[in-house]
């Protein structure tokens, strides 16, 4: 099966890179075929893409709609009733649904190689794939890292569940293996569900933290001799890359938000109401679902924010870039500043001795942002081309999108204000609380 979904997903006419690396890649993409076969992704006959959607509908449409209806167990004891199933199963069934048509149209138009940007890895520095093919081996131990202790913590409800429930609980025919037929198909719709889920968020972490190491590596060229032309291509290429992402994952994070707070919220009105039950057993997987999508919208909006600011940090880069030229310039002509300052400008440590009197590391520094000046080649470009260049990035920021709105901290702040806001709104009418 890994083989057949790596043919499928993979165009035959495409090469990523020379002949040396080919077997490297194809290596990183079976890993990403593995994940893929859980969701039984398979488009390459007719038959073969009627099973993948019929494996959907099996287990995130028909399993949990005979779940709630099924095992609601009204008349149940209080510990095995499920007042909120429906919120759980409709939550988590509409996320799957989501972010399962997402991988069916991005494997239906790209590709996993050219989704994942890997055909035209080859083009970039040996650092950029280095790091790149970590996070790819790092991607999926993250997705288990995710999926794994979710479906174990709600196996062990559903083992409790059904083997505590005793004649309460509905069967057919004979109770033991009724309940553990039952049981296992309830446990894989939840694998299947949350294992799509986190791997959309997942994919596209990964395709964001290539533009954070192709970012990374565009920062070196303001540190050696580099023409305006080549900086001004070489940014326009990332800035591409990044419209692209957006336009992919638009939809996927706007559906995502939208769901996640609507959910949010009914689960909030409902358990906050005076005759809710509220205990581990009743509201325990409304509590694991609620982790799970806000962990995989978290995932999201992490990811584009970090690339977000790291684009934006160019800016001030080019900035920092164009006033050491200046000012080493002018003392050059006028001869204003000793010499041992512009050697030290030249070798990119700090000139004021006090910055980093600690040997601290600001949170997060590196190329992009840091307070270390810039080697000076003020003679290699004009102040009239150093200018432009710096106006072009002020008026063209780069950053992931989502229908013409920038994914930075701000827009991230705002969402935070606009849910604390209904979240206190909410506890208002229900509790009291102003």
């Amino acid at each position: 099966m890994e083989a057949e979904v790596t043919e499928i997903l993979i165009p035959k006419n495409k090469s990523i890179s020379p002949e040396n690396s080919v077997h490297e890649h194809n290596i990183e993409l079976k890993t990403y075929s593995s994940g893929l076969k859980w969701i039984f992704l398979d488009y390459s006959s007719l038959w073969r893409a009627g099973f993948s959607w019929s494996i959907f509908f099996l287990l995130n449409v028909g399993v949990p709609l005979v779940s709630h209806f099924v095992f609601s167990c009204s008349d149940c004891d209080s510990d095995h009733q499920r007042p909120f199933d429906a919120i759980v199963q409709l939550s988590l069934s509409l996320f799957a649904a989501i972010s399962f048509i997402s991988l069916s149209s991005f494997a239906r138009k790209y590709g996993l190689r050219r989704f994942l940007f890997l055909d035209k890895l080859c083009d970039e520095s040996e650092k950029v794939r280095d790091g790149y093919t970590q996070q790819i081996h790092r991607s999926m131990k993250l997705l288990s890292a995710f999926v794994l202790p979710c479906f174990f913590v709600d196996s062990v409800y559903k083992i409790w569940w059904f083997s505590s429930g005793g004649n309460q609980i509905p069967y057919l025919y004979n109770i033991y293996l009724s309940k553990a037929i039952i049981c296992i198909l309830l446990m894989f719709s939840w694998l299947y569900r949350i294992s799509i889920c986190f791997l959309v968020c997942v994919l596209f972490r990964l395709t964001c933290y290539l533009q954070i190491l192709r970012l990374e590596d565009f920062a070196q060229v303001f540190e050696k001799e580099s023409d305006v032309a080549s900086i001004l291509i070489e940014h326009l290429r990332i800035r591409r890359n990044l419209r692209v992402i957006s336009h992919r994952f638009r939809v996927f994070i706007l559906s995502t938000l939208i769901l996640v707070t609507i959910s949010q919220f009914v689960s909030l009105l409902v358990t906050t109401e005076p005759s809710s039950r509220i205990n581990l057993s009743t509201a325990g997987e409304l509590a694991l679902c609620s982790i799970t999508l806000v962990t995989g919208l978290f995932i999201c909006l992490r990811s584009a924010a970090k690339i977000t600011h790291k684009a934006h940090a160019v800016t001030s880069l080019a900035s920092k870039w164009h006033a050491c030229a200046t000012i080493d310039s002018f003392d050059e002509l006028h001869d204003e500043t000793p010499r041992a300052q512009i050697a030290s400008a030249r070798t990119g440590y700090p000139v004021t001795p006090d910055w980093d009197t600690d040997n601290e590391e600001g949170d997060g520094d590196d190329a992009l942002d840091n307070t270390n000046l810039v080697p000076i080649y003020a003679n290699t470009v004009s102040y009239q081309r150093r200018q432009a260049l710096v106006t072009y990035f002020e008026h063209n920021k780069a950053g992931i999108t989502v229908y013409g709105f920038m994914l930075d901290r701000t827009w991230l702040h705002t969402i935070f204000a606009i849910q604390l806001s209904l979240t206190l709104w909410i506890l208002n009418k229900t509790i009291g609380i102003s």
